[in-house]
């Protein structure tokens, strides 16, 4: 690295650490009113991901950009840059252009972070799905954003995906590979799949990196200028209150501005080493992990496909990181191991906890058993890129378990009632974001994202209250969403699946509390008359069809539901008496 490169990374380390250091970043509520603005340093970039990884590796070139050890890999900047231009080559010659939907279906692998790269590289919008997604999800994903290609594992835990793939598209066994014509998923050309041997109709991962040639090489400086930052370059599905979930529609100038600001308010730089075990479909790992280590020249870890507590403690010590991401109950998990296998984490500084709140208890025991000091707390969600508040390295202990931070640099929020009017201080009401991390839209749904999107707020549905200082807690949820161990549940979802089932009549679906993943799902099932339905019968039904995590854990059968006198189900009763129910039963809740 050149003295003008050592210098320049210099001082953006510097800025690093001054938007950690200085609280002054955020504003105050005004007036009493809670509504509180972000400050302006540092600013905005209008850049996209690929400027983004050009600028590290013109930094911070021969340093490690990528470890992966259960895969034995260890790149430099320079290194995985060139495999990125490599694997972009190989899209191109496939026949894919700017604005085509590629999806990815996998756990957390190398090839997910190349894909994430070589596709912005070339304009392709990166369809994120979720890994534990089964045939109805999937499904309806894919033709959702008319996915013309989709790079997939062959399998992960009890998923085998190439099974479900064959199910949904049984022409892929006769057809050539990337001229699938599939009944069931008309837009997709081209499965791509990690690892293993080359089966029919299929194109292996490592053939599709060595496709491109020198033509496709010198088409990458012409398509690059092409490239905009407000260009939508990534789709993230979240849960729906109607049933399906919705496609938010990410550009580059969201996710590289969200990305540097969370890694900001922890000092990360170029000499840090960041464990990322938490997963990359979504935001937590592709943004907040991924483009927050490449804006700063940080190395990335990833300890393995899915979260492993002996894994990552691991990593942890191996590679001496020093920051690493988690919900919760991950940083749980770590410290009963910690208590049985004591582990030299000394190097350890930061990182970042979210998805539910932190109990006081446990991170005091992650600043002392994990050394975190400067540990953070976020708050966020997928259409705003996703954080929106973030405590800062040195709040007290109080503030980053009983709220979630502060406002972040460049955005506005508020917090209305139910008239839309702006709530004095301290009082609860709905949060509303505004500013460069709101989200472009619901993908193909305009009518969904003009309810959730009003003169540029994106209204959260999250209920919260701001104090004097600014600091947000989130205390409930507009609507009944669910958050089971940090996986977003909306119950609508779930209970127009459990209504397909032949013999059930009503359902009603929402969450009750759990000692070990905050929520657990409930059902209450009315059968139709005259039908025999029990629990085992309903939980088999949803094996294999959705997400082990929305399947509900307790299901009972009753003869009507709770009714307001308009007719409308009182999911409150419900879950009062299914916790009663629950403390007499003797399991925890």
């Amino acid at each position: 690295m050149s003295i003008l490169n050592e210098s320049l990374a210099g001082r953006l380390s510097d800025i690093g650490r001054s938007g950690a250091a200085h609280a002054s970043d955020s504003t105050a509520p005004e007036d009493n009113l809670s509504y509180v603005r972000g400050g302006v340093h540092p600013p905005l970039r209008y850049k996209t991901i690929p400027q983004l990884l050009r600028d590290a590796v013109s930094l911070f070139g021969p340093r490690e950009a990528i470890v992966c050890p259960q895969q034995g890999i260890r790149l430099s900047y320079y290194e995985f840059d060139r495999a990125v231009d490599e694997l972009a080559s190989g899209f191109l010659a496939m026949g894919l252009t700017k604005g085509d939907r590629i999806g990815i279906w996998s756990p957390n692998r190398y090839e997910w972070v190349l894909t994430q790269f070589a596709t912005a590289r070339i304009g392709l919008v990166l369809v994120n799905i979720n890994p534990a997604y089964r045939l109805s999800e999937l499904e309806y994903a894919l033709n959702k954003v008319a996915c013309k290609a989709l790079v997939t594992a062959r399998a992960f835990k009890t998923s085998n995906y190439l099974e479900m793939l064959r199910t949904l598209a049984p022409e892929i066994e006769s057809c050539e590979p990337g001229r699938l014509q599939a009944a069931r998923l008309p837009h997709l050309r081209a499965v791509i799949v990690l690892g293993g041997a080359e089966e029919p109709g299929l194109f292996g991962f490592d053939r599709v990196r060595t496709l491109g040639g020198p033509a496709q090489q010198l088409r990458l400086p012409a398509i690059d200028a092409e490239l905009g930052p407000d260009d939508a370059i990534n789709i993230q599905f979240t849960s729906g209150t109607t049933g399906h979930p919705k496609g938010a529609t990410l550009s580059h100038y969201n996710i590289v501005n969200n990305a540097r600001f969370v890694t900001d308010r922890i000092a990360l730089t170029e000499n840090d080493r960041l464990c990322i075990p938490v997963p990359l479909y979504h935001c937590f790992g592709m943004v907040m992990g991924v483009l927050g280590a490449v804006s700063k020249g940080a190395a990335m870890v990833f300890p393995g496909e899915a979260f492993d507590p002996l894994a990552t403690l691991a990593a942890l010590e191996a590679e001496r990181c020093t920051a690493v991401y988690g919900v919760p109950t991950m940083f749980v998990a770590m410290l009963e191991e910690l208590d049985r296998s004591p582990r030299n984490l000394t190097q350890l500084r930061t990182g970042i906890m979210a998805g539910a709140p932190c109990p006081v208890e446990v991170m005091h025991r992650v600043m002392d058993r994990m050394h975190m000091r400067e540990v953070t707390i976020c708050y966020g969600m997928t259409e705003t890129s996703p954080v929106s508040f973030q405590s800062f390295t040195d709040d007290p202990v109080d503030k980053r378990c009983e709220t979630v931070g502060r406002v972040h640099p460049h955005l506005e929020v508020k917090i209305v009632d139910d008239d839309g009017r702006i709530v004095p201080v301290g009082v609860r009401g709905e949060l509303c974001t505004r500013g460069y991390s709101v989200m472009k839209g619901y993908w193909g749904e305009p009518e969904r994202t003009a309810e959730a999107i009003r003169d540029g707020w994106m209204h959260t549905g999250d209920l919260a209250v701001f104090d004097e200082q600014g600091f947000c807690s989130i205390v409930g949820r507009v609507k009944d969403m669910i958050i089971r161990g940090g996986e977003n549940v909306y119950p609508r979802e779930v209970e127009e699946f459990l209504f397909t089932h032949p013999k059930v009549s009503e359902v009603q679906v929402f969450g009750v509390p759990d000692d070990r993943y905050g929520e657990e799902i409930c059902a209450w099932v009315v059968a139709k008359p005259g039908a025999s339905l029990d629990a085992d019968e309903l939980r088999a039904f949803c094996n294999g069809q959705i997400a082990h995590f929305k399947i509900p854990r307790h299901f009972k059968l009753i003869d009507a539901l709770p009714m307001t006198i308009t007719g409308k189900p009182q999911k409150f009763i419900m879950r009062e008496r299914m916790v009663e129910m629950l403390k007499s039963a003797g399991q925890a809740t």
